[in-house]
């Protein structure tokens, strides 16, 4: 009958800039879609260049090799008889576009330019490319000289177009077009699309996957139809993760899907989707059809191809599956560990270094490498070789082949307690078990000696000795104090990770690992050029209440008991006298607010947009059965102090892969100044004569209510 098509989605790991790498997952992705029995194959955003470029767009040779790696491509033989779409910049009347190119049988059929920028979160796609705002038209668009007289084709179309085969049409959105309140797809399924192709590059975030499968869901509920997903997975180079999830979508449900967590570099889906499906349920919609009968045409380009086979009675179609989302424990586990391992085999290191504490963000940390262990092992003994090549040469051991997770944490992975006169025995013990435990190859060491030799030369320079608060001294010699500690962890960790492969008889060095987790860098509770100061930090992104969720569940997940004890140890520096061997500095006494209170200020601030008058008037309201209007006032007011007078820690924050939606990550996410008025006067002075306001409001009731006691007491006594 020649109805049922079966077409791919494809999810890549593609690399900024890595034009020959990127070639190859492109051709490997369009041979394993043909292999799978697909005739159309569609791929993520921007899969030629990598998504991440940035600036990168704006230089010719960007556009330059594109066009050269498309070439390469259309010529393959893997290409031969596919409809084939890819995703990459083209300049079109000296604007730069972000495109899809559907090419057929060496000839490019159609250029269709991204109509809606995507410029919140941390894209800022604007900057580089400009929206096709010409909506249903097309125009002529003249090839660069080489593939004009490699195509035997001067012109094609660019723009706002369709693709009509023999026995199907299909149209085009480019990611943000999926997510913005006017999305085309309705009125490509109104004008007979059939099938809607979503290049895509949508990153990791906490709490958000199910928007994905609801957007595609919903693409197709409405007005019928196929809606084709495919995104980028993967560190391409920047501080975001890409989420996978490619999918497939058909009137209103999942047929087919990717995974979302996973190290393969290509991944292809494919779907049977039987195009008399499509038909019957939209002509199931009576309002559907009558908007559209009278529903605006797209140019159509035709190709003269057949996506289906004229006996296809006895194919399968793909029936509907259920999208199951991860657990926000289960994306912390998972998300910043493959982003960890992306990062450390396009680097060429080693392997990773970790100052280990025994506190929650640094067994955090460590516990996210070990979980990236696990992956990595699942994989290879799941015959994926492209990973055990990786470890290999990682490891620089030609026959290594770990077949457990500790295994391989103790090759590459390094934890090390640097402690003081200020550690407990008991941070030193859980660091120790908690190593043994994972397997990493661990160090211990002190750092008195260094810390004291710092103290004598401001001593010989200055003649004065500064004192922690405890024996007498004041606030900023005792910070001072804190912050030498803290930067000798900075300056040991640098050398050791150097060196220790060195002493091992291993080639190359670690990337030091940071653990300052998402609160801590919003309120400032870290020391500048601390260890904090690392290559990367995979927690960087998550919140303190969310890590200690994730400890509960790794604990369970791989049966390692030390980490009870973690979760339940009070959070402290350690960078003040201990009293009487026991602590005597906690983080939440040390802030003036609690983790939990911190996530909520997080929120407000950058969540809702909430300046310091804002965000009291929205927790006076939320909190008012736990504090007064004025202990409310009282914390906004330290808390914006705080934000305020550490803002320029931001400007040196490690980078950390993205996860969390108030992140104050100075580099993409959050655009701020980082050189405030500490006083917030005038913001201030509004609280106080709101708190003012309520505190009258407050009295008038309670004379309100006093009166009428009164009065009703006396009622009763007549």
């Amino acid at each position: 009958m020649g109805r049922k098509v079966t077409v791919a989605v494809s999810t890549l790991s593609q690399w900024a800039l890595d034009f020959e790498g990127n070639m190859a997952r492109i051709i490997q992705s369009i041979l394993e879609a043909r292999e799978l029995g697909a005739l159309y194959r569609t791929g993520p955003e921007l899969e030629i260049t990598g998504y991440s470029c940035e600036d990168h767009f704006y230089e010719p040779d960007t556009f330059l090799h594109s066009w050269e790696v498309l070439l390469q491509i259309m010529m393959s033989p893997v290409c031969e008889n596919m409809l084939i779409d890819v995703g990459m910049p083209v300049q079109h009347s000296n604007v730069a576009y972000n495109c899809r190119v559907v090419f057929y049988n060496k000839k490019i059929i159609l250029i269709r330019p991204k109509m809606m920028m995507c410029d919140d979160g941390n894209y800022r796609e604007s900057r580089w490319f400009t929206a096709w705002t010409k909506v249903r038209k097309v125009e002529d668009y003249f090839l660069p000289r080489m593939i004009a007289i490699a195509t035997n084709q001067l012109t094609v179309p660019f723009g706002d177009g369709v693709i009509s085969t023999r026995e199907t049409c299909i149209g085009f959105e480019i990611c943000e077009e999926l997510w913005n309140p006017r999305s085309t797809h309705i009125d490509l399924g109104l004008a007979g699309v059939e099938i809607i192709a979503n290049g895509s590059s949508s990153y990791i975030q906490l709490r958000k996957a199910h928007i994905t499968a609801d957007l595609i869901k919903n693409a197709t509920y409405k007005a019928g139809g196929a809606y084709l997903f495919s995104n980028l997975r993967g560190c391409d180079g920047q501080r975001v993760w890409w989420g996978g999830n490619s999918a497939i979508g058909l009137n209103g449900e999942i047929i087919a899907k990717s995974k979302q967590f996973s190290l393969l570099d290509v991944e292809v889906t494919v779907a049977t989707i039987d195009l008399e499906d499509i038909r019957s349920y939209r002509m199931a919609l009576r309002s559907r059809c009558t908007f559209g009968a009278s529903s605006p045409v797209y140019p159509r380009i035709a190709v003269d191809c057949e996506l289906s086979s004229r006996r296809d009675v006895l194919i399968p179609v793909n029936l509907p599956l259920e999208w199951i989302n991860h657990t926000p424990e289960e994306e912390i586990a998972m998300g910043p560990a493959c982003w960890l391992w992306d990062y450390l085999r396009r680097s060429g290191q080693g392997g990773y270094f970790l100052p280990l504490s025994g506190g929650i963000d640094s067994c955090s940390t460590a516990c996210i490498v070990y979980n990236m262990c696990q992956m990595v092992v699942d994989a290879i003994q799941n015959g994926e070789d492209d990973v055990l090549r990786d470890v290999r040469k990682i490891t620089a051991d030609p026959e290594f082949s770990p077949q457990t997770a500790a295994e391989l944490c103790n090759k590459i992975f390094v934890t090390c307690f640097m402690g003081s006169k200020n550690s407990s025995k008991e941070t030193k013990n859980r660091a120790a078990v908690l190593a043994n435990e994972i397997g990493s190859y661990h160090l211990e060491l002190n750092i008195d000696s260094v810390f004291d030799t710092i103290l004598s030369v401001f001593k010989a320079v200055t003649g004065f000795i500064p004192k922690y608060r405890v024996q007498g001294g004041s606030t900023r010699e005792n910070l001072a104090l804190q912050n030498i500690q803290a930067r000798v962890r900075m300056v040991l960790s640098y050398l050791f990770a150097q060196l220790v492969l060195w002493t091992r008889n291993r080639p190359g060095g670690l990337l030091v690992l940071g653990s300052a987790n998402v609160d801590e860098s919003l309120r400032g509770y870290m020391t500048k050029y601390d260890c904090s100061s690392a290559d990367v930090n995979p927690i960087g992104g998550i919140s303190k209440t969310d890590l200690r969720r994730f400890l509960n569940y790794a604990m369970k997940k791989y049966n390692i008991p030390i980490l009870n004890e973690i979760f339940l140890a009070q959070p402290t520096a350690e960078l003040e006298p201990l009293h009487e061997g026991q602590l005597a500095q906690t983080d939440e006494q040390d802030m003036g607010m609690t983790y939990a209170e911190l996530s909520e200020f997080g929120r407000l601030r950058k969540q809702a947009a909430c300046g310091p008058y804002s965000m009291f008037c929205k927790l006076v309201a939320t909190w008012r059965n736990e504090f007064s209007p004025k202990e409310v006032s009282d914390k906004v007011k330290h808390f914006f102090r705080c934000y305020a007078i550490n803002r320029h820690k931001m400007t040196v924050l490690t980078p950390s892969v993205h996860m969390e939606r108030y992140s104050p990550d100075d580099n993409r996410f959050d655009h701020r100044p980082f050189l405030y008025r500490t006083n917030w006067s005038w913001q201030f002075k509004a609280i106080d004569n709101e708190l003012e306001r309520i505190m009258q409001t407050s009295t008038k009731g309670a004379q309100k209510h006093d009166r009428n006691e009164h009065e009703n007491k006396e009622k009763e006594e007549i």
